[in-house]
């Protein structure tokens, strides 16, 4: 199929543009100062892995002599050269705002970033002395001559690079030092006594950097620092795996992590803006780096550290959001002292129960059905998808003493989760010691879907009890990821999900489903009938209409398609956080498309289809954007609500994100975002939906 480059966003430039609107939520006026430090350093974290993974990609394929376009008509070359400028635009934005809005905010609340410089002789000492004596040990000088090259430079890592001279005849010597921030943290707190601070809520920093720096004589018995700066080097971190080769997954995915972590090529250096042209000579000519991917940075690096500035114990800075409450058909649980009497499952033969995390606690809905699974002399068999686990999770706790119970426990563990690799890879271990079934998914592909079955004996038969959700078995993000779950027992779905577990453990081939969408089978085919049944009636001069929430929009035959059903007069409201390569609002292409983005403090995670179908809407939730990716490339399963009352709740849902104007930002047909302004009719739909509870 051909597609007409003018129509498509570039998805690189539109992840920027994502981000962007992070670093302008953290600009926000309406928002209090340590959330905005929180977008702040997320905005910055966000840069660090997009330079690992995707500007890493095209700048390996520029070296490789690649010039193949992109849909919208970019060489390599050509969106490196667009994502370098944008990038080094808005990084500047940041720091500027950061070194006057912010900072002045946080002194006005009494946080300080407190410079060597700006402190007295006492606390000058008391400096100098935590610097001897809990820091000094750790520093590792390296010099740099003709028997000690270079150093290897770790990813992310913060270093001092400086020169020395040990008498006026002798040449100058280059030398680095890592800084480790991650065993003495970035900020170093000033303790009251000694700064005189006799409000509580005060707080005094100093950068463990500027405290190295201003005793950095003290490393160099004898000899002198002419001049010292400080860089930070982003690797190429994207894990490269040859999976059809490898006898054995689990050691090829251990391999190839070790080969991350010795490093790959860097695709950035960030210096200080007023670094020595001397050490900068000495930089590149080091590590061997293009102009155009250095960043003279005005503010300290690696801002994504700001988020320790979070965990101060300052609750008046921070928006006081009430995270959660127990779903209303599961609070009979809380209070139930025979949980097989009243139990999850009996609940659930009676009705689906439809979750919205945060809104609806975690904790006891879907980490409940798993423990209630466990403990439950009725269950036989546990069967689940761990793609991001929480490093210390109930989830897997409860596997392991379902299996200790005797239970049939099989669990698959995507061992290509990007940069959870290692976590998942210990969590693999653990559960097979633990005597439980563990299965790495199919080659080729990720197992991206998010599900779990649970098979329980009642009354001389089995019963299949189940949840898909659209976001991971993970107890820390499911407190600020927006996700949707179904807990059911629909026997149709039910035993789509058998045969895709027996699937997925290599026991069968895949098989049509009776509803469950799954990619890459059916996911595609299924999601363009129901955008081509959207265009049929429409032109049979009925009502059309779409409503679709997701991360993602890079898919072109769905935007080819999506574009062909607003010509034929088909209403369609897309809600999607992050990259949107469609134009909404086009004359004669898009006129009746609009794109919102939600950007507030929740991280909005779900992905919720609703088609109009006549008055007789099909709605269906799961884990897949609308990539290539997600429909050809992963395993990924997407259910039909069909329950009246839920499909209602989703219905609402969407209305409720498709009226926010407060968290949202409106795509123009230029392609950029604004704002949308608020009017006397305040709506915040996170707010509103705590609310609401």
């Amino acid at each position: 199929m051909k597609y007409e480059p003018s129509n498509y966003i570039n998805r690189e430039l539109s992840w920027i543009d994502f981000n962007k609107r992070v670093l302008l939520t953290g600009m926000g006026r309406e928002y209090k100062i340590l959330d905005k430090i929180k977008f702040f350093s997320i905005f910055s974290n966000n840069l660090d892995e997009f330079f690992m993974v995707r500007v890493a990609s095209l700048k390996a394929q520029v070296e490789a002599g690649i010039r193949k376009k992109s849909i919208d008509g970019l060489t390599p070359k050509e969106q490196l050269k667009k994502i370098n400028k944008e990038v080094k635009h808005l990084t500047s934005i940041q720091e500027n705002h950061l070194n006057n809005e912010l900072n002045i905010e946080l002194k006005n609340e009494g946080i300080y970033i407190q410079k060597y410089d700006e402190l007295d002789e006492n606390q000058k000492n008391w400096c100098n002395n935590y610097f001897l004596s809990s820091i000094f040990p750790l520093l590792t000088p390296l010099v740099v001559d003709p028997a000690h090259p270079f150093p290897f430079i770790s990813n992310l890592s913060l270093n001092l690079a400086a020169l020395i001279n040990d008498g006026e005849e002798s040449k100058n010597q280059f030398v680095r030092i890592k800084i480790p921030t991650k065993n003495i943290g970035r900020f170093i707190l000033i303790p009251d006594e000694i700064i005189g601070a006799n409000d509580e809520k005060e707080h005094y920093f100093i950068t463990v950097e500027d405290l190295i720096g201003n005793n950095i004589n003290s490393l160099f018995k004898g000899m002198r620092c002419l001049s010292y700066s400080f860089f930070r080097v982003t690797r190429d971190a994207d894990l490269e795996l040859k999976e059809l080769e490898a006898d054995d997954l689990l050691l090829a995915v251990e391999q190839s992590l070790q080969k991350r972590r010795l490093g790959g090529d860097v695709v950035r250096l960030e210096v200080e803006e007023n670094i020595p042209k001397n050490i900068l000579k000495l930089l590149i000519e080091s590590i061997a780096i293009p102009e155009e991917y250095i960043y003279f940075c005005k503010s300290i690096l690696g801002l994504d550290d700001l988020n320790y500035l979070t965990k101060i114990n300052r609750e008046d800075l921070k928006e006081n959001l009430f995270i959660g409450d127990t779903h209303p058909l599961l609070k009979s649980l809380d209070s139930s002292k025979d949980k097989n009497f009243n139990s999850i499952f009996s609940i659930l033969r009676k009705q689906d129960i439809l979750l919205h995390h945060p809104y609806d606690l975690f904790k006891t809905s879907v980490e409940e059905f798993i423990n209630q699974a466990a403990d439950d002399p009725l269950v036989l068999a546990i069967k689940i998808t761990l793609y991001r686990v929480s490093k210390d999770s109930p989830i897997i706790n409860a596997l392991m003493r379902a299996a200790e119970n005797g239970k049939e426990v099989m669990t698959l563990v995507e061992l290509k989760a990007r940069f959870d690799e290692d976590n998942n890879i210990q969590w693999a271990k653990q559960l097979e010691q633990a005597g439980i079934h563990v299965v790495y998914g199919i080659i080729g592909y990720k197992t991206h879907t998010k599900i779990s079955l649970v098979v329980r004996k009642e009354k001389g038969s089995l019963r299949n009890y189940f949840h898909i959700g659209t976001g991971n078995y993970n107890s820390n993000t499911s407190r600020f990821y927006t996700d949707i779950g179904l807990l059911s027992t629909d026997p149709d779905i039910s035993s789509d999900l058998i045969e895709l577990f027996n699937y997925l453990s290599g026991f069968s081939k895949q098989t049509p489903y009776q509803k469950l969408l799954v990619s890459p089978t059916s996911l595609r085919k299924k999601f363009i009938f129901l955008i081509k049944r959207e265009i049929e009636s429409a032109k049979n001069g009925n009502k059309g209409e779409i409503i679709a929430k997701m991360n993602s929009l890079v898919d072109p035959e769905i935007i080819q398609l999506l574009y062909l059903a607003s010509k034929t007069g088909v209403k369609i409201n897309l809600i999607i956080r992050g990259v949107c390569c469609l134009y909404p609002q086009r004359d004669n292409l898009s006129e009746n498309i609009t794109v919102t983005s939600i950007i507030g403090h929740f991280l909005e995670h779900s992905r919720i289809f609703w088609f109009y179908n006549n008055n007789n809407s099909e709605v269906y939730i799961g884990s897949a954007d609308w990539m290539r990716r997600n429909l050809d490339r992963r395993i990924e399963a997407v259910t039909p609500v069909e329950d009246l009352k839920l499909k209602s709740q989703l219905y609402n849902l969407l209305q409720t994100y498709i009226d926010d104007n407060y968290y949202s930002w409106v795509m123009n047909k230029d392609g950029n975002y604004t704002k949308k302004k608020a009017d006397s009719n305040l709506k915040r739909s996170q707010i509103d939906l705590i609310n609401n509870l």
